[in-house]
């Protein structure tokens, strides 16, 4: 079962998102923020597929869990799946997320299908669920 590390300073996003990917058989562990999310894939070395960052938070954003991760020792980070989640997206902010060492990116608000559509190309065990077209849009609130 692939495994999602979602990283957003917003409780009610963290929790959507989560929900949102459970449904697809994914187990998700969530941070607060970019420092949080570094903690735990220190801890818990090789065990993540995939994580998806908010790029704006607190205490460490995005682009600095990143660049972190990118650089674990032996190599740890190089190999992780890092997808932005943005709010507010502006021209060139993919390009910026990219050249940061992220691997794709997704501005908010998205469908349910649209995280489906980044899950599958990343995990590629990832089935969509069947409710996908029914789901609501995934919004920061």
């Amino acid at each position: 079962m692939p495994r999602v590390l979602i990283a957003d300073d917003e409780d009610s996003m963290r929790s959507l998102v989560a929900r949102a990917i459970a449904m697809d058989g994914h187990e998700t562990v969530t941070a607060e923020d970019g420092a949080e999310a570094l903690d735990i894939l220190t801890r818990e070395r090789g065990t993540f597929d995939l994580l998806l960052t908010d790029i704006q938070m607190p205490v460490m954003d995005g682009f600095e869990a990143t660049a972190a991760i990118r650089n674990l020792p032996d190599g740890r980070g190089e190999y992780l799946p890092i997808i932005a989640l943005t709010a507010n997206a502006m021209q060139g902010d993919r390009q910026k997320c990219l050249e940061a060492g992220m691997d794709d990116f997704l501005s908010k608000p998205y469908s349910l299908a649209q995280l489906q559509a980044i899950l599958a190309r990343w995990l590629p065990a990832a089935q969509p669920a069947k409710a996908a077209e029914a789901a609501p849009v995934v919004q920061q609130e």
